[in-house]
């Protein structure tokens, strides 16, 4: 067992405790990580005087050459021998280049080691999350080009409401995902300062040089406390909590699609490539992608509220509680991609039923509104109108027909008002296209809002030279 701490103690550790402390099973994928940390610490440390020049370029190459050497599978991360990542460079890279290996953690703690790392790894997770939503969002818009006269019902409460296009729902799904996004690009500007230095948790006697530390890392600077440096967990709670309302949304995007697919709906086809079968009922066509999406949200949920309870009562400054954070938030990151990937996939294959969904707005009544709104244009307080056309839609219930398939015979025995132009006035067509306030699903300002959407995936990103200029001042 390869312990970077065993001088002050006379015993062996016993086994299940060793086994219960090490977190060499999960922290193992930050190896590249500590290896960027512990290259850029080498380079301040000889810049500094502290390392000679060859001490430098043989820990450098001995670091790459571990990496290279995992990578490759030339090399085995060995848990039964190594507590943790953190033990495992350092006893390699000892193991292979002599006393130099020795000097590396002059100057750093493993509680800076390990804030380092995590930080670092999860700014390259943030990264992804929001490539992985951009991508998403290209989908969404690309079906909103196509679908800006594809008309829908509306609902609210379940319930079809008023007609709109399939471009302005997805619409409402663009905002949502570009609101996470911009979650993202905010974490990564909260969380883009450097822990190295810190020490343990109250720096050190070594003239370290952390703005250079933190400029070979692409850090916009160092962190400016020792103690929060090394108890700072707030940027992954932000991520995760991040993380649940992506899934929040594409769970209920996920439900809609859940319902669009069933027989009673049948908006939507998905792709075979995208759903399953039954075992026993040969003419199911399952929408598994779907489900697990919306299943997986309660455990990202559950990740975000075992950090949160994890920290409650930590006192400065580390502890080994924090050791707790990664195991989930590793999990959650997983799925989230997992979920976004595999969601994109579906939604780009998926085939919509245009003719089914627009004849289930008519049939829903979602031109009543429209149909009071006219009777108001001929002098009717709306409030007699509304209650004009709510006698109107009880009378095609009972014939089991629309208002746009009424004679105007029958228009007339319920109002007078009505007149030939009541067709046009209740078309689906007219009932969008009428809606033109910033917002709404009328085809010229769902126009404007498209190219609005078509620029901000050209211009925008994370990290980008305008926001870290922001950053510093």
């Amino acid at each position: 067992m390869a312990q970077l701490w065993g001088g002050r103690f006379t015993k062996e550790t016993d086994r299940t405790v060793y086994e219960f402390n090490a977190s060499i099973g999960f922290d193992r994928r930050l190896l590249p990580q500590d290896i960027q940390g512990s290259i850029a610490h080498a380079d301040m440390l000889a810049r500094q005087g502290i390392l000679t020049q060859e001490e430098k370029t043989s820990i450098t190459e001995g670091l790459k050459g571990i990496l290279g050497d995992v990578e490759a599978g030339r090399l085995i991360i060995d848990e039964e021998k190594y507590e943790d990542i953190h033990s495992f460079v350092e006893g390699v890279l000892t193991e292979r280049i002599g006393e130099a290996g020795k000097k590396l953690h002059t100057g750093r703690s493993r509680n800076d080691q390990v804030a380092l790392d995590m930080r670092l790894y999860t700014r390259s997770r943030v990264q992804e999350t929001d490539g992985l939503l951009k991508e998403l969002l290209e989908v969404i818009l690309s079906a909103m080009e196509e679908n800006l006269e594809t008309y829908m019902p509306g609902f609210t409460h379940l319930q079809k409401a008023q007609p709109i296009t399939l471009a302005h729902h997805y619409g409402a799904y663009f905002e949502m995902f570009k609101r996470d996004r911009q979650r993202m690009a905010d974490i990564h500007d909260r969380m883009n300062y450097c822990p190295l230095g810190a020490g343990a948790l109250a720096g050190t006697t070594y003239p370290l040089d952390r703005e250079y530390t933190a400029e070979l890392l692409g850090f916009y600077g160092p962190t400016l406390n020792s103690m929060d440096s090394v108890s700072d967990r707030d940027y992954l709670i932000e991520y995760l909590s991040a993380l649940t309302t992506v899934m929040m949304h594409l769970s209920r995007f996920s439900e809609e699609i859940i319902i669009w697919n069933s027989n009673e709906y049948q908006f939507v086809e998905l792709d075979d490539a995208y759903s399953t079968g039954s075992s026993i009922m040969p003419q199911k066509k399952n929408p598994d992608i779907a489900e697990l999406v919306r299943g997986k949200t309660g455990r990202v949920y559950g990740a975000l509220v075992s950090l949160l309870t994890t920290m409650k009562g930590l006192p400065l400054a580390y502890n080994k509680d924090m050791q707790e954070d990664k195991e989930v938030a590793f999990d959650a990151m997983d799925t989230v991609r997992d979920c976004l990937t595999l969601f994109t996939g579906m939604l780009h294959t998926m085939k919509f039923r245009k003719e089914r969904m627009a004849q289930s707005a008519v049939n829903g009544f979602t031109n009543a509104t429209d149909a009071a709104d006219y009777l108001v244009g001929k002098g009717v307080p709306f409030r007699d109108a509304h209650g004009i056309v709510g006698g109107l839609v009880l009378y095609c219930l009972e014939k089991n027909t629309s208002i746009d398939r009424l004679s105007l015979e029958e228009l007339k025995g319920i109002s007078e008002k009505f007149e030939e132009d009541i067709y046009d006035a209740v078309s689906l067509k007219t009932c969008v296209e009428k809606r033109l306030t910033m917002g709404a699903p009328g085809p010229e300002v769902m126009k404007q809002a498209m190219e609005e959407y078509r620029t901000y995936l050209r211009e925008a990103g994370i990290g980008r030279a305008d926001q870290r200029e922001e950053i510093r001042k």
